[in-house]
């Protein structure tokens, strides 16, 4: 199974990216599907995911109202569209896929069992 996370890049205080993330090798379907990040010194977080049931989806607190997850199942992608992005949403940004994942574990990145390469988003006037 391959991710390849795209469409990072930098941005001023305020804009809009959307982060993409192709999967080959195995279905999205049945699988939970997240995005999470790592900043310079810190350790990696959740941002957003969607349940292997799909038709829900989960946010950390500070990116709710920004951020929308969203995926195709058909064309066997994951998205992230991000709006309003201020410099404290400057990270690595990476995609992950769970066909095991419960949804009490979304927020966990150990409980995923794919992971892409990573794209950097930079914030910044």
């Amino acid at each position: 199974v391959q991710l390849q996370a795209s469409g990072g890049g930098l941005v001023q205080p305020g804009g809009s990216l959307r982060l993409s993330c192709a999967a080959s090798g195995r279905t999205l379907r049945g699988s939970a599907a997240g995005w999470f990040r790592q900043a310079p010194g810190k350790e990696r977080e959740f941002v957003a995911g969607t349940p292997r049931s799909g038709g829900y989806t989960y946010y950390t607190d500070s990116v709710k109202g920004r951020f929308t997850i969203s995926r195709d199942n058909v064309n066997n992608a994951i998205y992230l569209q991000m709006n309003s992005l201020t410099p404290e949403d400057t990270a690595v940004y990476y995609c992950a896929l769970g066909p095991r994942t419960i949804t009490s574990s979304l927020r966990n990145p150990d409980a995923y069992d794919y992971w892409g390469q990573g794209t950097q988003v930079t914030v910044s006037s």
